[in-house]
């Protein structure tokens, strides 16, 4: 079903769930990283620690991506651009 600017809006909603469910992710790789630091101070855990850090950053960086998908088309929706 699309609007008056041609936005569909199945598509919104596909790219708000995909939104969501990246910041769900980010949620629980923050909460993973925050329980790894508070670990004893040995090298492996360190490392895993360090792990979690990476994992946390790449999953920022897709919902970054899911953000800006979102909002283009929201923008296209309500300014048509």
């Amino acid at each position: 079903m699309e609007n008056a600017t041609g936005v569909d809006l199945s598509e919104l909603d596909q790219m708000q769930a995909a939104y969501k469910a990246a910041v769900e992710e980010w949620i629980d790789a923050i909460k993973q990283e925050e329980a790894l630091a508070s670990v004893d101070h040995t090298v492996a855990e360190v490392d895993r620690w360090e792990d979690a850090h990476f994992k946390e950053d790449d999953i920022r960086n897709k919902v970054i991506d899911a953000k800006k998908k979102y909002e283009d088309a929201l923008r296209l929706k309500f300014f048509n651009f």
